[in-house]
């Protein structure tokens, strides 16, 4: 169920909506239109890095940009065909070339889509794979956009690294649904997952942007409900931080993917951007109820000073972490730039998180002395007894 079926969701008419995907075509070609001008030979990678870099740059920008400048009702209309698109390409794609299947399902009262490894595919694996592992997959969008079927290809790819099967649920999404519903929709689908046998010592909870930062927020919410916590959680891009105060937030507008007016307030309604539910560097995470984490990011994106205080924050609070900040790169380049050296070590790492039984992650220190957080060096890696980051 994309949002655009939801009772009470309004949608634009027939006319308006197909301006509406012409403008998006439109405004799209004149951003690729822009990249010869912007340096795209120049980059953290090799050639073809970095051309790729400046094409997902000027695409992905485009898109959003676009789409945050629209009436929600012709927002709800234009994704909702873009997801009709998706869910009638992507899962024979995916099917065929991935050796992942695709099933509909209702998991706590929230409709989603499984991803799980074919039989046929899992029973050749030569390598070992967490498949009694299930991840709880909550997809970004700043919590107003983007549905599952969007996410195909980035959940297809984790099930083929992992041995994983993801599920992703349909929550609901602001402004028509604001904070809390999102939260309360995810809590629901944790709960489906258990109800359904899935211990939560089996079970990692992953998301990237806004759906990175709705994971910390149900861990928040299982804390205050004492719920258990989940084996572990992995975080891509997290918006860990809805003040969007910190100097990389402007310093970064003009390298990262995302618009420069990025939109927080119709999700908050009221809620103070400090509060710790929302924004998750306000929650003092301490082990006993905040899960081992893995968190990844891009060095050049808006959101780089919030993670690297909650990342900082973690440390300071004794929770088991991964953190992999990659230079030159932009917000949620995994999952747009799957290609790319840097996304491949960020899977790498996500591969051994799945397969290790007991999580170890340890905190790392800042031994720089200046109160920043260091950037991990490309060749970081992690060893299958203890997930530690060494240089």
């Amino acid at each position: 169920m994309v949002m655009a079926d939801r009772e009470g969701v309004k949608t634009a008419s027939g006319p308006d909506t197909v301006l509406t995907v012409i403008g998006l075509a439109d405004n799209m070609l004149n951003g690729l239109a822009r990249v010869p001008f912007n340096h795209p030979l120049t980059g953290p990678g090799g050639l073809l890095d970095n051309i790729g870099q400046a094409v997902t740059r000027a695409t992905i920008r485009s898109f959003l940009g676009y789409s945050v400048s629209l009436p929600i009702e012709d927002f709800r209309s234009m994704e909702k065909i873009l997801d009709t698109i998706c869910g009638a390409i992507l899962p024979p794609v995916v099917g065929h070339f991935g050796g992942v299947e695709i099933e509909t399902d209702v998991i706590g009262g929230q409709q989603g889509i499984w991803c799980r490894e074919k039989a046929s595919v899992a029973a050749n694996d030569d390598e070992h794979k967490a498949h009694d592992r299930t991840i709880l997959y909550l997809h970004g969008g700043g919590y107003f956009g983007t549905t599952p079927n969007m996410y195909l290809m980035f959940a297809a790819a984790l099930v083929r690294i992992t041995g994983c099967q993801v599920f992703i649920p349909d929550y609901r999404m602001a402004p028509e649904f604001p904070f809390p519903a999102a939260v309360y929709d995810a809590a629901d689908a944790y709960q489906g997952l258990i109800d359904r046998g899935i211990t939560p010592d089996k079970l990692i909870v992953a998301g990237d942007s806004g759906g990175g930062g709705l994971t910390t927020s149900l861990i928040v919410h299982l804390h205050e409900q004492n719920m258990p916590k989940p084996q572990a959680i992995a975080l891509f891009s997290p918006e860990v931080d809805l003040d969007l105060a910190q100097d990389s937030v402007m310093d970064n507008a003009d390298k990262d993917i995302l618009p420069w007016n990025i939109p927080v307030t119709f999700y908050l309604r009221g809620v103070q951007p400090n509060d710790g539910r929302v924004s998750v560097v306000y929650s003092k995470p301490q082990p006993e109820w905040f899960p081992p984490t893995f968190v990844c990011w891009g060095e050049d994106e808006m959101f780089r000073d919030a993670i690297r205080v909650f990342v900082e924050e973690l440390r300071e609070g004794g929770v088991r972490l991964m953190a992999m900040e990659e230079p030159g790169m932009f917000h949620v380049f995994p999952i747009v730039m799957p290609w790319s050296e840097a996304a491949k070590r960020v899977f790498q790492q996500i591969a051994e998180l799945a397969r290790t039984e007991t999580v170890e992650l340890q905190p790392e220190s800042d031994t720089s002395g200046t109160g920043e957080l260091p950037a991990i060096p490309h060749d970081a890696t992690v060893t299958a007894a203890s997930p530690t980051i060494q240089p």
